[in-house]
């Protein structure tokens, strides 16, 4: 178990502050992370920063709650890993000026002045995460639990859920000791099994254990700042602090006007231990990953919470494994489009070269296959059966079929314009009757002899050579055999005439 120190807020009024521990739990299970296309191109992957947070998940009309398709379209464009903290707690117990702090600014998420919670639903905001390259920091920040004027104590439940199954950290905020009443106001944890599922079968019940798998870095922060961290006038440790009961002095608080006081005007001590809660969130805070170490990057993210969220408010109860299968669907559907853009992309690029040997083509349809099944791997998700990668290679083998049909039709173009060329000098021959006289087809025959051999050289390597080649001299013997009968009947003529003279 691993503790570190917690922030509490201090006006600088001359009294001591004191800080009180976090207490935090890691995440078991020995899966190996799995590398994502986000890992592999973290240099190269689109990343989103935001001026503020946005409403994320918020409640309807009618109750249920919903995602916004503003923040899933922010979600959409982080393809970069992500590390998601989320803070839960208590209403007006100052969780929104953490995460304020966590995003490398005074205001952002809203801090209430009065009784009433003021965030509702939850709210996120995506930053470049400072310590950790090609990597986003997704903060979400929750509604406060325990409003009475809510209604709805289920809500309650689902936004806790929601921040369990969204994270990769979760930092419980509360304040004062951890003491019996802390420990009761902690009973959504409790619930977790009773509203979470872990398996999809009714095969092997969910317990503890299998959650254990699957719950996100556990933080506990204890905002107070009235205790001293002593025991019989000898300073402790904050991992001491969980094993002994600390005396309580009564101090003020301006919790309300954090965001608008200067920072001369806040505690120097506690600014430290605000400046330390944070690095230690940022050093320790892992990247999302689902079940079998596969990292999440922020549209994957939009997706889990869009699957959770219209489970819950179908009044079901989330899955994890059907949320992995069905994140798997969503990640191969588009892996495979990802792979079929690589290849279109190459073969588009080629397609500027047409016409060219059908070797040429084959060959790079082997090269853009092999990248695109490369670009697949990186993004699919448990395509266990292969049928995505299957799906991917079919339909690649289609758009080859295409490039073939068009690079053959292109090759025809080209032909039939060297032919066009070649053949113009004896087209104009015959439209003047040069040919039409005795021996004429004899000098037919040469010229199209003749035009066959410099339209070998020119277009011998065209895939289309022999089939236009065909086709012209087929057209070219309706005027062979016209010539030839003319041919005939003009040299049997002439002979006549020749005999009839000699008479």
């Amino acid at each position: 178990m691993h503790r570190c120190a917690p922030v509490s807020p201090r006006v600088n009024d001359g009294c001591q502050s004191n800080t009180i521990p976090v207490k935090r739990q890691r995440q078991s299970g020995n899966e190996k992370p799995k590398k994502s296309m986000a890992q592999d191109e973290a240099s190269a992957s689109l990343s989103v920063t935001m001026d503020k947070p946005v409403c994320f998940i918020d409640t309807d009309s009618d109750g249920k709650l919903c995602v916004q398709q503003s923040a899933l379209q922010i979600l959409q464009q982080i393809q970069q890993p992500v590390v998601v903290v989320a803070v839960v707690g208590l209403y007006r117990t100052g969780k929104s000026y953490l995460m304020n702090r966590l995003a490398g600014k005074q205001t952002g998420f809203a801090l209430g002045s009065t009784i009433e919670s003021k965030t509702k639903g939850i709210w996120m905001w995506c930053v470049p995460h400072p310590t950790k390259a090609g990597t986003t920091l997704v903060l979400l920040d929750t509604e406060g639990l325990g409003d009475v004027d809510k209604g709805d104590p289920k809500h309650d439940t689902n936004i806790f859920c929601l921040a369990v199954l969204l994270s990769s950290t979760l930092v419980y905020n509360s304040r004062g000791t951890i003491d019996n009443k802390a420990i009761m106001d902690l009973q959504y944890v409790t619930d977790l099994t009773e509203c979470i599922k872990v398996k999809s079968s009714d095969e092997d019940a969910d317990d503890l254990s299998n959650f254990v798998k699957f719950f996100p870095t556990f933080i506990w922060a204890v905002r107070d700042f009235t205790l001293e961290l002593k025991i019989d006038d000898k300073d402790v440790t904050e991992d001491e602090y969980l094993d002994f009961a600390l005396k309580m002095k009564h101090a003020p608080e301006k919790m309300s006007c954090l965001e608008s006081l200067d920072v001369a005007a806040i505690s120097s001590e506690f600014l430290k231990v605000t400046d330390h809660f944070c690095k230690f969130v940022f050093r320790d805070s892992s990247v999302k990953r689902l079940k079998d170490g596969y990292t999440v990057t922020g549209s994957v993210l939009g997706h889990l919470a869009k699957t959770y969220v219209d489970t819950i408010s179908s009044g079901s109860v989330p899955c994890l494994e059907n949320a992995v299968i069905a994140m798997a669907m969503i990640e191969n559907e588009a892996a495979v489009k990802v792979g079929l853009q690589v290849y279109q992309s190459g073969m588009e690029k080629l397609k500027d070269s047409f016409p060219l040997e059908l070797k040429a083509v084959s060959s790079k349809h082997q090269d853009l296959s092999s990248t695109a099944t490369q670009a697949f791997m990186k993004r699919s998700f448990r395509d266990t059966e292969g049928e995505y990668l299957k799906s991917l290679e079919e339909q690649t083998v289609k758009l080859f079929d295409g490039y073939v049909c068009q690079n053959e039709q292109a090759s025809k173009k080209q032909c039939e314009k060297i032919l066009s060329s070649l053949s113009a000098p004896m087209m104009k021959k015959l439209k003047q009757g040069f040919y039409t006289k005795p021996g004429g087809y004899d000098l037919f025959c040469k010229d199209l002899e003749v035009i066959g051999k410099k339209y070998n050289s020119q277009a011998k390597k065209q895939v289309k050579a022999k089939e236009v080649l065909d086709e012209f001299l087929k057209q070219k013997s309706v005027d062979s055999k016209a010539i030839l009968q003319v041919d005939k009947k003009l040299t049997v003529k002439e002979k006549k005439i020749r005999g009839e003279s000699f008479k």
